[in-house]
Parts: C-alpha cells; sequence; structure tokens
C-alpha cells in the first residue's frame, strides 16, 4: 500500500471514530430526553480524576533518592499550581510550567 493510500485510510477510521463519539450521546440520550444524574456526576468528578491520574503518573518515577532529588518536578509543579490559583487559566499554567521543567531539567540540573 503506497504512503498517501496509507494515509487517506487512518485520516478517514479517524474521522469515523470521532464522529461516533459525536453522533453516540444523542443516538442514546436522544434529543429531548433529560440526561440523567449519574452521567451529570461523572462529567463533574470524572476531569479531575484524568488529572489526579496524570500527575500520579508523570510522578511515578521521579527519582527521590538520588539527585537532583525530584526539584525540577517539585519547583514545576508548584509553579503549575500557584499559576493556576492565581489566573485560573489552565493552559496558561501548564505552558509555564512545562517551560519551567525543560530550563531546569535541561541546564541548571
Amino acid at each position: 500500500m503506497t504512503d498517501h493510500r496509507h494515509a487517506v485510510i487512518v485520516i478517514a477510521v479517524m474521522g469515523l471514530a470521532v464522529l461516533a463519539t459525536r453522533i453516540m450521546p444523542v443516538l442514546v440520550f436522544g434529543r429531548g430526553e433529560k440526561v440523567p444524574e449519574f452521567i451529570l456526576y461523572l462529567g463533574r468528578v470524572v476531569p479531575y480524576t484524568a488529572m489526579g491520574l496524570l500527575i500520579v503518573y508523570c510522578l511515578r518515577d521521579v527519582p527521590v533518592f538520588e539527585a537532583p532529588h525530584g526539584l525540577p518536578e517539585i519547583v514545576s509543579l508548584s509553579v503549575v499550581t500557584g499559576t493556576y490559583l492565581w489566573r485560573r487559566n489552565t493552559i496558561l499554567s501548564v505552558v509555564i510550567g512545562t517551560a519551567l521543567y525543560m530550563f531546569l531539567v535541561q541546564s541548571v540540573f
């Protein structure tokens, strides 16, 4: 199979997957029906749960007993938290935290 044909197939499958996830709620709940409380509850708690999981996943292999003892991670996580609490802007805090972490890892530690 040529590279172009393969790319077109991959894009088509991805497009169908996205379309299916967008259409599924309409098919399951209909347009005028009330959304069940459990689904509304999941919509409120899953984003925070996913963020907690990502934090644990990112920090699980931090070498605490070896130099620099997780300092770049601790400093960056503190800056991300502080920036978010200050500006309430997720993207800004993640970008600043990532840039700071890259700076600390590549030039300081």
